[in-house]
């Protein structure tokens, strides 16, 4: 069934449609990022208190994928699938018109539960959409817009931000959701196999859901700032998530009719698939947090800059995305993945050895291979993970495979996040104590410094305060150094430990329905 009508233009009008809204949802998960410190001070916030308009979006966004397919069988997918729109551009529209901070948060909570909603389904639909033979191509139009959204959103956000000003990069979502609805009405369909389900629903699965994911993503959005488990509310955050979690998996498998399907986890090749998508996560979310905090705060590059800087990892994802989906059929998935983990393992192991004398040229070389790496893999392991999956079971699957990929995604952002932190201290630690008025390469950075300290017209004891002033900086600035290149270096080892997993995909070039199932 291609989206309930026949036809090879059918399925490009499918596809146009749901890339629209998959694109539009995934940009505003870093588009907000630049523009945050420009609210916080139009707000009167607090750092810790802006952080919610990112915090709030991701929430809601993670809390609703797992249960897509319920919502779709009760509404009916095209239903829900308008009513996501919806609300994603209407939540838009009331972010860019907010009168305060608490009023924002809530908006992008909104916001949050539309667009976590359309990549799920989306991915589903073109599943359906294109035939056997195409699933690699319809997968590489999917992840152009989930990859490619995150990529360019600080690139977009910037300069929205930068000319005009920040309710921008939400007005922006109101002209595209509106041509989407449009789009929805006249070419989506539901499938035979969607029937509008009636009866109980599963209240307490879904309840058990919103705590324990919810306080997991809470506890890995929050963590760093907390200093982590120093914090009795992260504790407290991480005994819920536990709990909650449990009892969620152990009422899901028990009831008759549940929230979630978790049942489609006993399809070996999807739970691989999965898992290896969560490993992506950890490295696309992680670098995408960590390079442009390193351009932005180290280098000094405005964000609009450091946005074009970043530009080519995304145009190798664009490029790389629809060829590895007509290599699908060819080299099959275990090919591709594996070469795209050990192209992606090199990237971040090249951008492991940068120091501050790093330019645009020398980024430009990782950035390519690790925008090529990440092409391939996405594609060939959404391919591979749901080729094996009934129809009837594709909605449930995709929300799940997605949820892990987010909840992954703050995985790797709380650990880089850490790791910085952590290897900034211990760095600068190591470096002091090399740093001493008898050590003749700091005696003579300070004697250098003092010199031209005074010709600038400063007296002999504040030019000396000035000189170990700058000394104290550079000695920052190459801790901050020294930490990057940690980080990337073990984003580098986790890219690498992950190729094993690769032969637990099926090995050929598709998969028939219902395939490989653990009882």
């Amino acid at each position: 069934m291609r989206g309930g009508q026949d036809g090879e233009s059918d399925k490009w009008l499918v596809a146009l449609t749901v890339i629209t809204g998959t694109i539009m949802s995934a940009l505003d998960t870093s588009i907000v990022n630049v523009a945050l410190p420009y609210m916080r001070g139009n707000l009167g916030a607090s750092v810790e208190e802006i952080t919610w308009v990112a915090t709030g979006y991701m929430l809601s966004s993670v809390i609703i994928m797992p249960i897509v397919a319920m919502l779709s069988f009760r509404l009916g997918r095209k239903r829900f699938y308008m009513l996501s729109v919806l609300l994603f551009t209407a939540s838009s529209f009331l972010c860019g018109v907010s009168w305060d901070l608490n009023s924002l948060v809530f908006f992008r909570i909104i916001q949050g539960i539309g667009g976590g909603a359309l990549i799920p389904v989306s991915q589903a639909i073109l599943r359906e959409s294109f035939p056997p033979e195409e699933q690699g191509m319809a997968m590489g139009i999917y992840g152009f817009g989930v990859v490619l959204g995150p990529a360019i959103g600080p690139t977009i956000g910037g300069w929205l931000t930068d000319n005009y000003s920040w309710p921008w990069i939400f007005f922006i979502n109101i002209p595209i959701g509106i041509i989407n609805m449009m789009l929805v009405a006249r070419f989506l369909h539901d499938p035979p196999y969607i029937k509008r389900e009636k009866g109980k629903i599963d209240f307490l699965g879904l309840w058990l859901l919103v705590v324990g994911l919810g306080a997991l993503q809470l506890m890995l959005e929050k963590g760093e700032q907390k200093d982590w488990f120093q914090s009795a509310f992260i504790v407290w955050l991480a005994v819920f998530s536990a709990a909650g979690m449990a009892l969620f998996v152990w009422r899901e498998l028990a009831a008759e009719r549940p929230a979630v399907d978790l049942r489609v986890l006993k399809n070996l090749p999807f739970a691989s698939g999965t898992m290896l998508g969560g490993i992506l996560g950890i490295g696309l979310y992680g670098s995408l947090f960590l390079l442009p905090l390193f351009l932005q705060q180290l280098l000094g590059y405005p964000a609009f800059d450091s946005g074009l800087v970043l530009m080519p990892r995304s145009l190798a994802m664009a490029f790389m995305m629809p060829v590895a989906g007509r290599l699908y059929n060819r080299l099959g998935p275990r090919v591709l993945i594996g070469a795209g983990l050990v192209v992606t393992a090199l990237s971040f192991w090249q951008l492991s050895t940068m120091s501050l004398d790093v330019g645009f040229l020398d980024l430009l070389v990782p950035q390519t291979l690790q925008g090529a790496g990440f092409g391939m893999i996405f594609v060939a392991l959404s391919t591979a993970a749901l080729a094996s999956i009934k129809k009837a079971e594709m909605t449930a699957a995709t929300g799940l495979y997605n949820v892990v990929r987010q909840v992954f995604g703050s995985v790797g952002i709380a650990i880089t996040a850490t790791e910085l932190t952590r290897g900034e201290n211990i760095f600068r630690a190591d470096l002091v104590r090399d740093v001493t008025p008898y050590t003749a390469n700091s005696s003579n950075f300070v004697r250098v410094m003092t010199g031209a300290m005074i010709r600038q017209g400063n007296d002999p004891a504040t030019a000396g305060y000035k000189a170990l002033g700058i000394l104290n900086n550079e000695l920052d600035r190459q801790a901050s150094m020294l930490s990057y290149n940690h980080v990337f270096f073990l984003v580098t080892v986790i890219f690498v430990f992950c190729v094993p997993l690769v032969f637990f995909l099926k090995g050929g070039h598709g998969a028939e329905e219902g395939e490989i199932i653990i009882d």
